[in-house]
């Protein structure tokens, strides 16, 4: 069962990063990548963090949404690639940029993720 619900979640979140990338489109720049990894950090901060505080079903939804979706949302192959036709391309001060928005804006949405499900969780008195 642990299996069937990452491939699921898996499915949806790769349909979901395609057509947010179709729908975005190609603009020089991989803003549907950062836009999408940025996204994903933010929303896993929180939801592991609102999930681990709670028993039972929520590892399954954990599986779901967490493992499944955002891990096939997001995407450090692609950010990877982007990165390295930006330095291609010469544009080496666009993936500078890019890497460091990536990183530190990724780690910085996690926490945001991370505080305001701390901070959900404690208003309703669960944590």
């Amino acid at each position: 069962m642990p299996l069937l619900l990452v491939m699921v979640g898996g499915f949806f979140g790769a349909v979901a990063r395609y057509s947010f990338g179709e729908w975005i489109g190609t603009v020089g720049f991989p803003v549907a990548t950062l836009l999408v990894n940025l996204a994903g950090c933010l929303f896993l901060g929180w939801f592991l963090t609102f999930s681990s505080r709670r028993a039972g079903r929520w590892h399954k939804v954990s599986l779901l949404a967490g493992t499944g979706f955002t891990g096939s949302f997001t995407t450090f192959s692609t950010f990877s690639v982007d990165l390295i036709e930006l330095i291609r391309d010469g544009a080496v001060l666009q993936g500078v940029f890019y890497s460091v928005i990536s990183i530190i804006g990724g780690l910085f949405l996690a926490y945001i993720g991370y505080r305001c499900a701390a901070f959900q969780t404690r208003l309703k008195g669960e944590g």
